[in-house]
């Protein structure tokens, strides 16, 4: 395909050139899917929309031509902004628009009645679109579906939503055409073959990578801390570094960090930078205007996480820091990317550990990217939950045959192997609720007539429409200012339950007082206090990649690490000494006594939430084995458990089998199982958070979810979506996985070492926080002699 004279005249006059990848696009214009791989700034969204622009020219395409879909609204809204310049320039007869959960309800009425050539939108809004009747109406003359920064859909349950959406418009249009776009992919064949519509393959394409990024750890004056997350002890030299560039990403891991960060940040702010803040958690206007401030370039930083990772042009973003180490090489690149958002600019980052174990984490971190060795876990089959509410959703929009439904799911990478028999146990979920809730009329929702399935209820497409969606909201607050409107943000009802009037909080940046809770609004008056109590926002807490953790183990067996500083190396050459290093094939246990207890520190390198399974399961073995734990604390690498008794053979804690059949006696009767339930139900349909008269709270929904899971525990525990809850728990919060591959990587071999104080790698451990406390026959030991002792002191004890 050629460009259109008018759009070779725009590029010339602007003295731009098209680049190689952008002339592949045309070149393979009428491929059925395509996947490109380019760098942040190499103009792949240009490219993606390419053959659609030149398509669109000559104005006589009527209707929807090209939906484009983003993770996120405000990727959208970018995306639509620098669009219309162009299609503005030239005066061609294009419309653009978007259509995301902040679109007015009048003009989506109004896209759906006469669409836009050009849809900018959401997984979410997508598969809303496809639940109208009139849907084969709107998407008949679609030619192209752009997704873009697919790698970020493709790990989630949205992605699974989005390409079932996909396979449905696939059906309505036939001759639909299939764009990937992403600047960071471990397994770009992975990704293509999510999205390709089966059996027909997805082609790759590749920009030139150009030159790689600029990336070190920043040298600070202070070694960094044994223990914590807070990075404080960088703030000089990290505000230094701000002063040095036009404009500073600071990325973090939690909303928590970030807030705290800022906090710091902006005390030692003596000449007054501009500085803003942006996550999640903050109200949408905020988040907007710090955004604004950023496109302007009247922002010298900006403390951030997540938020901010994908693939919006923010302007002349010259240095991004990481605050923490970054668990996933991956995401360290993407977050690099958003320095130098230009074609052949390497991109400038620096690294900040925020504690002595980081540095070697962020060492090794560095030396991925330098290897260009991205991490990812290989994916599962195709999530039951979501095929149950993309059933739903094919119902809201009229009658339809399972065998076409099945086969149309069946062209989705993810279910492409997926049984007959699974999908009909999806279908009879749907239709019935299943063996136990058969019974029960309000989870009757389909009927089959005359060889298709109906909706039973037509007016419930407005009860299941008001509940698309696979994100799980945690039930929140808004934060006022007493007497104010406008909200500052949101806090976690969990969170709000612990303040009293008189405590203080981070949000936004400024430090609030607790007021009263008022209209199910948390109001606050403002503090100039220095010391605030910490808002614990749920902002993701990521634990560390599988293959991060391998090369970390990788660099214990060299002899030097010259790479490391002088302090961090000193502190491995004396565990070396010491005790040991520990091993990729083998589990390190060292036990040593501290403060009258008896401690041994298990280094599985499992990841924090493994590690964390694992102490629970290690203190139920020790407690079944008479050795009386008292508690535990897990980091991303081991796990500290204290107690009354030395443990002697701890090889014997690791036996698969008694792992496994704890982990199954403890799952069944742990809260996990009620919130992953929760979750899986209410992506399903058996649980609907949104109704028209109100939004259920979080504590409604959550008895409702319990009464539910109690009785399908009791009743039917094989019913469909608690198979889907123990699934997911695994790979989930629990993330057993990672502890299996521990123990198949290690074959039951164990190092123990008895040191007669701790060792210089678990000292850490000793300040770590989050501590876990096991309640058991130590802990009555302890009362047992505590009274003894008392009774003693009192003269009672021969009485």
């Amino acid at each position: 395909m050629e460009l259109p004279p008018i759009i070779h005249d725009w590029f010339t006059a602007r003295g731009w050139s098209i680049h190689p990848h952008q002339q592949d696009m045309l070149d393979r214009a009428d491929a059925p899917a395509l996947l490109l791989i380019a760098p942040t700034g190499g103009g792949k969204t240009l490219a993606g929309f390419l053959p659609t622009l030149a398509e669109l020219a000559d104005g006589q395409h009527k209707g929807l031509h090209t939906l484009y879909v983003s993770p996120l609204k405000a990727l959208a809204a970018d995306i639509k902004r620098n669009l219309t310049t162009p299609v503005t320039d030239m005066g061609l007869p294009i419309r653009i628009e978007d259509r995301t959960g902040d679109t007015s309800a009048t003009q989506k009425k109004r896209q759906r009645a006469d669409p836009p050539h050009i849809l900018l939108t959401t997984p979410e809004s997508l598969a809303l679109l496809t639940s109208y009747e009139d849907a084969p109406r709107m998407f008949a003359g679609v030619q192209r579906v752009i997704v873009d920064e697919i790698h970020a859909l493709a790990e989630s349950k949205r992605g699974d939503q989005l390409m079932l959406a996909l396979s449905r418009v696939q059906a309505m249009a036939p001759g639909l055409r299939r764009v990937g776009l992403s600047a960071t992919v471990e397994n770009p064949a992975r990704i293509a073959s999510g999205l390709a519509c089966h059996p027909d393959p997805c082609e790759i394409l590749y920009a030139d990578p150009g030159p790689d990024p600029d990336i070190s750890m920043l040298v600070t004056e202070e070694r960094p801390p044994w223990a914590g997350g807070g990075a404080k002890y960088a703030i000089p030299a990290v505000l230094e570094q701000v002063k040095q560039h036009k404009t500073t990403l600071i990325f973090h891991n939690t909303r928590a960090q970030a807030e705290i960060f800022f906090h710091n940040l902006w005390l030692a702010n003596d000449t007054d930078l501009p500085i803003g803040i942006h996550h999640g958690s903050l109200d949408r206007d905020q988040r907007q205007r710090v955004e604004a401030a950023m496109v302007a370039g009247t922002l010298r930083a900006i403390v951030c996480t997540g938020s901010l990772d994908l693939g919006i042009d923010w302007g002349d973003v010259d240095l991004v820091i990481q605050v923490g180490a970054p668990k996933n090489v991956k995401r360290l690149i993407q977050r690099i990317g958003r320095a130098n958002h230009r074609y052949n600019a390497p991109s400038k980052a620096l690294l900040v550990p925020a504690n002595r174990f980081e540095v070697v984490e962020c060492v090794a971190a560095l030396q991925a990217a330098r290897d260009h060795e991205l991490d990812g876990d290989p994916p599962g089959p195709g999530p039951r939950d979501v095929l149950c509410q993309h059933i739903l959703i094919r119902a809201c929009a009229g009658p339809f045959s399972a065998d076409d439904l099945y086969q149309q799911v069946r062209t989705v990478g993810a279910y492409s192997t997926l049984a007959r028999a699974d999908f009909d146990a999806c279908l009879d979920f749907c239709a019935t609720g299943g063996y136990a809730l058969r019974a029960y009329d309000r989870w009757k929702r389909l009927h089959l007539r005359d060889g298709l399935w109906h909706l039973r209820d037509p007016r419930a497409t407005r009860d299941l429409r008001m509940n698309i969606g696979t994100i799980q909201d945690t039930d929140t607050l808004k934060v006022r200012l007493r007497g104010g409107f406008k909200p500052l943000g949101e806090i976690e009802e969990s969170f709000a339950a612990t303040l009293t009037p008189g405590d203080t909080f981070l949000i936004g940046g400024q430090i609030v007082r607790y007021e009263s809770l008022k209209d199910m609004s948390v109001e606050v008056t403002r503090r100039a206090d220095k010391t605030p109590k910490i808002a614990t926002f749920m902002g993701t807490k990521f634990a560390t990649s599988t293959q991060l953790s391998q090369r970390i183990l990788r660099m214990f067996r060299e002899d030097d690490w010259p790479e490391l500083p002088m302090h961090t190396a000193e502190w491995l050459h004396l565990q070396r000494e010491w005790s040991k290093l520990p091993q990729a094939d083998r589990i390190l246990v060292e036990s040593f006594p501290h403060d009258g207890r008896a401690h041994t520190c298990f280094y599985g390198f499992a990841g924090r939430n493994a590690q964390q399974t694992l102490g629970l399961l290690l203190t139920k073995r020790m407690e079944e084995l008479d050795l009386n734990p008292l508690g535990f604390v897990s980091t991303d690498y081991a796990t500290l458990v204290w107690g009354l008794t030395p443990v002697d053979d701890p090889a014997s804690l690791f036996n698969p089998d008694a792992l496994h059949d704890g982990f199954a006696d403890w799952l069944a009767g742990n809260a996990v199982m009620k919130r992953t339930f929760r979750a899986s139900a209410t992506i399903a349909g058996l649980i609907q958070r949104n109704l028209p008269q109100a939004r259920k709270s979080g504590r409604q929904a959550t008895f409702s979810s319990d009464i539910l899971y109690d009785t399908l525990a009791k009743y039917d525990p094989d019913h469909l979506i608690m198979q889907v809850t123990k699934e997911e728990a695994l790979r989930g919060i629990v993330d057993f996985g990672r502890i299996e591959e521990m123990l198949t990587r290690t074959s039951g071999r164990v190092d123990h070492v008895i040191l007669p104080r701790v060792s210089p790698l678990a000292a850490p451990m000793l300040l770590e926080p989050g501590r876990v406390p096991v309640v058991g026959a130590g802990r009555e030991r302890l009362m047992e002699e505590m009274a003894a002792r008392l009774m003693d002191e009192a003269g009672l004890s021969a009485l």
